[in-house]
């Protein structure tokens, strides 16, 4: 059980120390640098991309992989109307509710249906997407930038199944997950708020 929670603690510590690291890297360039690091700036952005791992992980079976592909294939298609200039007028209050949501979906852990989360997960996707889309660096190439962006929300997406996958393993790092939702639902209302 202390391996199990040891590296729970590590995943979350990597996690919250990855955006600082991003932050020092932010490069312009061709856009793949911006795409690649974009994704880590944002806590919203961050835990919402964890949280679709660790969703995918509490429900099981082809939801593991199926999930995660949903969110990034919406995403790209968000990004791709940022990029072209279309106008989300909520998609910031989208990416914020998101947080909130998938929050609670961690805390009610395997009672998610699969379609539900999948409508869900596709839904935020595209507000997430479209932030990425439409603050693509001028300078940047758009298939270079999406690539970046798809790569590290993939990457994340693993880190959250990891996290999940660890958590399953005791009574005790599954409760601790659940209380870490429900953090990450108080973080979203936050947001909403407008702290």
């Amino acid at each position: 059980m202390k391996s199990n929670l040891k590296i729970l603690a590590l995943f979350i510590f990597v996690l919250f120390a990855m955006p600082m690291t991003a932050h020092a890297h932010l490069i312009g360039g061709n856009g793949l640098e911006s795409g690649i690091t974009h994704p880590f700036f944002g806590l919203d952005h961050l835990l919402a991309m964890v949280a679709v791992g660790i969703i995918s992980t509490q429900i099981g079976g082809k939801a593991i992989w199926k999930v995660p592909t949903v969110f990034v294939s919406f995403m790209v298609v968000g990004g791709l109307f940022g990029i072209e200039g279309f106008q989300f007028p909520i998609a910031e209050t989208g990416i914020t509710v998101s947080v909130l949501v998938f929050g609670v979906f961690i805390v009610l852990s395997k009672k998610i249906p699969v379609n539900w989360a999948m409508i869900c997960v596709a839904l935020f996707a595209l507000f997430h997407g479209h932030s990425h889309g439409e603050e693509m660096p001028l300078i940047a190439n758009a298939a270079l930038y999406t690539i970046g962006f798809v790569f590290s929300t993939t990457l994340l997406h693993i880190m959250g199944v990891l996290i999940g996958h660890y958590a399953r393993k005791t009574e005790f790092t599954l409760e601790l997950l659940r209380y870490l939702g429900a953090g990450m639902s108080g973080i979203g209302l936050l947001f909403l708020f407008g702290f």
